[in-house]
């Protein structure tokens, strides 16, 4: 059962898991369609579709893969390169008709790469903005508090909806950037947490979707707690706990991976409250506790 107020795009159409890449590597179209549908059954809203190299190595493999999903799902896509010909050729292949008339996604445009806002000028789209990066005096930064973040994402929005002039709020989701937890020594994942309730408590981004992907967060730990339970997932549903009271409403994640808010006495989410107040050497000692009975 998904969290209400929760909206999962779909994560799964990405060659970083190794069953979706055996998947890509045989051009395997039909097990592709059948990942498609057990994500919208699973409850996804959208659903992401990263080719990588594949879109490069094998011409016609993306436009293809657009049209098969498709046909067998109604969700809007979540177009995700770097790419601007490859996002062109994936905006060409889709049709808005079989998505009931709904805009594709646009999965990111950044500072680092503010060329691919031309991309808007081929169909309508929604977009994914990463606001954990400023463009200031011609140079990339790092922001490296919530308030940049909040910054970041204004100038971002207000920058792409002067240009096109039919975006609203609605179409835009900020991706705050949700870092690794074992090696967070700088705050990053305070700093998001931040930047989540100054966007969503500005009156001028009301409307404005706040998503991030779960699974860098609990990278690098083993997988059961000091108690045997599963520490992975029940970092992603702290984090969520978190989040959500806070204005974050999207996720980039697994439909299937049963998300859930925590109780306030849930020992993950009491020891992840105590990891994000702290910075260096403390926080690692109280990432450790998770998992080690002697930190």
């Amino acid at each position: 059962m998904s969290i209400p107020g929760l909206t999962i795009i779909g994560d799964r159409i990405n060659p970083g898991f190794r069953s979706t890449l055996t998947l890509y590597d045989n051009e395997d179209f039909e097990g592709l369609q059948r990942l498609a549908i057990r994500q919208a059954d699973a409850g996804a809203a959208e659903l992401d579709v990263n080719p990588a190299d594949k879109a490069l190595t094998s011409p016609g493999f993306l436009e293809e893969l657009v049209r098969r999903i498709q046909a067998v799902v109604d969700l809007p896509l979540c177009l995700d390169s770097p790419d601007p010909a490859v996002l062109e050729v994936a905006l060409g292949a889709y049709d808005p008709d079989k998505a009931c008339g709904r805009k594709p996604t646009i999965n990111s445009i950044a500072a680092s790469r503010w060329g691919l806002k031309e991309i808007l000028k081929i169909r309508p789209c929604k977009v994914v903005v990463m606001a954990s990066e400023r463009l200031i005096g011609g140079r990339v930064v790092r922001c490296k508090t919530g308030e940049e973040v909040h910054a970041s994402a204004r100038e971002m929005v207000d920058a792409l909806k002067s240009e096109n002039t039919d975006m609203r709020n609605d179409d835009f989701f900020v991706d705050v950037s949700i870092c690794t937890l074992a090696a967070d020594t700088d705050g990053l994942l305070r700093m998001a947490l931040d930047g989540i309730r100054l966007v969503h408590d500005d009156a001028d981004l009301q409307g404005v979707h706040i998503v991030g992907g779960l699974s860098n967060l609990p990278q690098h730990l083993p997988a059961k707690t000091v108690d045997g339970s599963d520490l992975k997932h029940q970092l992603e549903c702290a984090f969520l706990s978190v989040a959500m009271p806070l204005g974050f409403d999207t996720v980039l994640g697994t439909p299937w991976r049963g998300y859930a808010l925590l109780p306030d006495d849930n020992f993950v989410l009491r020891q992840f409250r105590e990891i994000i107040a702290l910075r260096g050497y403390d926080a690692l000692m109280s990432v450790m506790k998770l998992y080690d009975r002697t930190a």
